[in-house]
């Protein structure tokens, strides 16, 4: 089976069900951010030992952004159908482990860059505000389910906590 199809060559893609939109649609413009971010984690995963505890926690996070960017491709009924439970387990998991590593510290801007590790952590970060911010583009005309924008925004504040380790 070959990986091109050539069916995007005149700047269209498809969504789920196949609906064909434009490359810029403002849901492929999201799921390319979360692709992206998706990218990184991979890269923060490799420069981790592998029996260090986060691996395991990005992993389930990477399950979790790749069930939304299937919500974003999908339409309103299949968005609704779809179950957040793992959602909803893994925002409660980052909060415990927020808690966790941060502790009684007072925080602050961070310079990033302390290490490769930690570089890439804030890297993840920072691609988690701007997926997070074409979401709430994509909200606008197309409901993102509040879980999903809890998920992104809870994200974001676990790589900050974890880039302090």
């Amino acid at each position: 089976m070959k990986i091109y199809t050539k069916t995007g060559d005149q700047g269209q893609t498809s969504l789920t069900q196949g609906l064909r939109v434009d490359k810029d649609d403002v849901r492929i413009e999201a799921n390319g951010e979360l692709d992206e971010l998706n990218a990184i984690i991979g890269i923060v995963k490799s420069l981790m030992q592998d029996d260090y505890i986060h691996v395991k926690k990005l992993d389930r996070i990477q399950q979790c952004l790749m069930y939304v960017m299937s919500c974003v491709a999908s339409d309103e009924r299949m968005r609704q159908k779809k179950d957040v439970n793992m959602l909803i387990e893994v925002n409660s998991s980052m909060e415990k482990e927020i808690d966790l590593i941060a502790g009684e510290k007072n925080f602050g801007f961070v310079l990033p860059g302390q290490n490769r590790l930690s570089a890439f952590v804030h890297l993840a970060r920072a691609k988690t505000r701007t997926g997070e911010r074409r979401l709430w583009t994509v909200n606008r005309l197309y409901p993102v389910m509040p879980e999903i924008m809890q998920f992104m925004n809870r994200l974001s504040d676990y790589f900050y906590a974890l880039s302090l380790l």
